[in-house]
């Protein structure tokens, strides 16, 4: 028997509902530009205006992980999961409802209410995550799809862990849930990198190429990621020394194994399309973030130059290049020819990502100087990027399709 996956009926009135990256992009994005808004008041200007029981800096990183990062997962993994499975992901009232969770999370902590409240929800929003995520991929029998899903999983797990430690039930939780949060969101973004940007590389290069990928490398990338993030939370929980030159030395290594791999996706057309350079470049501030975890350990420079090379380099901008692709994608643009703006918001992250790690590090008795140059910089980039993008996110599709 063959079965028919029926796709919906479109309608220009409820767009905005027919898939998760409408209203996860469009959130993650507005969260983006507001969360660091309010993080530049807390940390630059000493606006007082968080819980009290809830320190400003974890705040902020908490933030930047489960909020913006999650949020981002979630719009791509409930789109891609439709396409990988054929199945209907999440839409309509249910779609609406999980992303009501995730912003109820994200205001709570302002609004003087117990903290509990707050873990209570987005530890619910993570967890119908997980659900929206794996059933498609059950109802398909594509267990090779797992690992995805496993990730999620590991996600909520690392939130939860987040949560024992902030409201006093195990002090070490919240440091090892953050950085356990943290490490998932760049292994799904190293995950998502190798399926997709040679992907787009070999399509939009306007000549016939093929991305080199090696099934050595995707299995060494994968066990050293996961024994660099076992070592170095064992570090964290333990303080021992040991662990944490394991660490190092497994960050180090992978430095010229994702070399290795960006080097067999390189053309030189790249360049001439800003929707490819953009994720090579955020690719390699990842690898940039494992050279300087090691230098952390083997010269003692600042872990926060490694922490935001990940971060503002490789997490943000390249979750920036995938929205600003996926979006014109879905809503039946050409991704061949992007808005002329695409250039500048990504040019202004990367700017900001030299500010943050480079200027700090070589310059660090003007560190608040670097710190606010770079909060203005991103809060400027995501500006434009609102601007541009929330009407695509929030208007029909050009060709009348659903989706």
């Amino acid at each position: 028997m063959i079965k028919l996956e029926i796709t919906p009926p479109a309608s220009q009135r409820h767009a905005f509902t027919h898939l998760g990256f409408r209203p996860f992009f469009l959130a993650a994005s507005l969260y983006a530009l507001v969360g660091i808004l309010l993080w530049t008041a807390l940390y630059s200007f000493n606006w007082q205006g968080l819980h009290s029981a809830y320190p400003s800096i974890t705040w902020h990183a908490h933030e930047m992980v489960f909020g913006y990062a999650a949020a981002v997962a979630a719009g791509f993994l409930l789109t891609a999961i439709k396409n990988w499975t054929g199945q209907q992901t999440l839409s309509g009232t249910p779609l609406l409802l999980l992303a009501g969770l995730w912003l109820a999370a994200r205001v709570l902590p302002f609004t003087g209410l117990p903290l509990v409240w707050t873990a209570v929800l987005d530890v619910l929003w993570l967890t119908g995550l997980l659900v929206a995520a794996a059933l498609p991929i059950i109802r398909a029998k594509q267990w090779n799809q797992a690992a995805i899903v496993g990730k999620v999983g590991l996600l909520l797990l690392a939130n939860a862990l987040f949560y024992l430690g902030l409201l006093g039930i195990w002090a070490q939780g919240m440091q090892l849930g953050l950085y356990a949060g943290f490490y998932v969101i760049v292994a799904l973004i190293l995950t998502m990198g190798r399926r997709v940007i040679p992907f787009f590389i070999e399509r939009g290069v306007s000549c016939p190429f093929t991305a080199q990928n090696h099934s050595w490398i995707d299995r060494a990338s994968l066990i050293l990621f996961l024994l660099f993030m076992l070592a170095d939370l064992l570090a964290m929980a333990s303080g021992h020394r040991g662990a944490a030159w394991a660490a190092a030395l497994l960050a180090l290594v992978q430095v010229p194994l994702h070399i290795l791999r960006l080097w067999g996706w390189y053309h030189p057309n790249i360049w001439q399309k800003p929707l490819l350079w953009v994720l090579y470049l955020a690719y390699g501030w990842l690898i940039a973030g494992f050279a300087l975890k090691f230098l952390s350990v083997a010269a003692g420079i600042s872990p926060f130059l490694a922490v935001h090379a990940f971060a503002y380099g490789g997490i943000a901008t390249l979750t920036v290049g995938m929205m600003a692709r996926v979006t014109l994608g879905h809503t039946g643009r050409n991704v061949a020819e992007p808005p002329s703006l695409v250039s500048v918001i990504f040019g202004l992250l990367l700017i900001g990502t030299l500010v943050r790690v480079v200027a700090a590090g070589l310059f660090p008795q003007f560190y608040a100087l670097w710190i606010l140059m770079a909060q203005f910089i991103w809060i400027a980039a995501f500006a434009l990027f609102v601007g541009l993008y929330a009407p695509m996110l929030v208007k029909a599709r050009v060709d009348g399709r659903y989706g």
